[in-house]
């Protein structure tokens, strides 16, 4: 068997995306809000994009947590979706997609919803799962995103039932009832 050689670390700025939408009337709902599944599916877009940059594969989306929808995007807002890479395991990566709006002269913006997507690099058949490179967190902000990526890889893991809460290391301080 072949020795495989080491993947180089990448910086989290090497794949960051960015990705900007004007919300048309068919986007939106009867209230002129925009309807959910449509931002859902944008957020899956810039962060598959942002993960094909960092594994440099075809990726297919394996989990997403925790969608926030914290203040309403209306009928002729602006978004921009910003997608970074916080963390790489061996076959899969996650991003953390944060959604922002402001109207169409780029007055009154806010932070309007972020979420974590999980992605599994594949080889070049589009079949099997293929090793990523590790992510080289340089900000502050990059290492807390990174270092707390574990814990909620673990709570993905035992959520999907993949993992038993008490074979949990990072999280495992958590819950009083494991020991």
């Amino acid at each position: 068997m072949a020795k495989q050689k080491a993947l180089q670390p990448k910086k989290v700025s090497d794949s960051r995306t960015v990705m900007t939408e004007l919300i048309m009337p068919n986007d939106t709902n009867p209230m002129g809000n925009l309807m959910g599944g449509y931002l859902m599916r944008w957020m899956d877009i810039a962060s598959a994009i942002c993960a094909g940059k960092h594994c440099e594969a075809h990726v297919v989306t394996a989990a997403v947590d925790h969608i926030s929808f914290q203040n309403a995007i209306h009928l002729g807002d602006v978004i921009t979706l910003e997608a970074t890479v916080t963390r790489a395991f061996s076959t899969s990566v996650e991003v953390f997609v944060e959604v922002f709006a402001n109207d169409v002269k780029g007055q009154q913006p806010r932070r309007c919803n972020h979420a974590y997507f999980t992605f599994v690099a594949l080889d070049d058949k589009k079949k099997a799962p293929i090793p990523v490179p590790p992510v080289l967190p340089l900000s502050s902000e990059e290492q807390n995103l990174f270092e707390s990526a574990l814990r909620r890889r673990e709570m993905r893991l035992i959520l999907a039932g993949r993992m038993k809460a008490k074979e949990a290391t990072e999280i495992r301080k958590f819950f009083t009832d494991l020991e």
